[in-house]
């Protein structure tokens, strides 16, 4: 999942949140030198790809969508459950997804909460930059039209290191949509219930 699945399974937590999202950011398995709470984001980030990156009926679906698009099938399954959470949201969570998102952002404009004292640590400036760009361009709400879909797939695509046609993720999204909805819900069942039972 991307930014919006990673939130989502974060309870709640608008610093567990944030921690979450920087698990992207750190290498390695050891990181016992982050904050207590920041170190528990990466650990639950790793948690959300390891399940999705194994979970039967995600490899199934990833074989499925490899021909149409080759390497990168995996990431762009993240960026279309991304996609499907944001437009099934009422059915996944009590808040609107205007609400849930505005809270989150909210959050992030303080400096305080990005800076910690014991031990001392402060989130990276191209870590800042990234929640200011998620902020800025509306990442998180566009998810909800395939427009959005469009876009988050054209600039990752551009920033992936090797030959990729993730720019072409939408179409491919369209012609298999129903199929790819299918596999989101039937997810989302176990997710939820494995994430609430950690």
């Amino acid at each position: 999942m991307n930014f919006l699945g990673h939130l989502y399974f974060s309870k709640e937590n608008q610093e567990l949140m944030v921690a979450n999202l920087f698990g992207d950011f750190v290498k390695g398995r050891n990181y016992s030198y982050l904050p207590q709470i920041v170190q528990e984001g990466v650990f639950l980030h790793r948690q959300i790809d390891d399940f999705i990156d194994h979970h039967p009926l995600i490899t199934e679906l990833r074989l499925h969508l490899y021909h149409e698009l080759p390497k990168i099938a995996g990431i762009a399954i993240d960026l279309y459950f991304d996609h499907l959470l944001a437009k099934n949201w009422p059915k996944y969570h009590p808040k609107s997804l205007d609400e849930f998102i505005d809270l989150f952002l909210e959050y992030t404009e303080d400096p305080n909460h990005l800076r910690y004292k014991n031990p001392k640590f402060e989130y990276p400036i191209y870590f800042n930059s990234l929640l200011l760009m998620i902020k800025n361009h509306n990442l998180l709400k566009k998810n909800l039209h395939l427009d959005g879909l469009r876009i988050a797939s054209e600039g990752l695509s551009q920033r992936i290191a090797f030959k990729n046609n993730l720019n072409i993720a939408a179409e491919v999204f369209i012609n298999n949509e129903q199929r790819i909805e299918k596999v989101f819900h039937l997810f989302m069942a176990d997710a939820i219930l494995h994430f609430k039972s950690l």
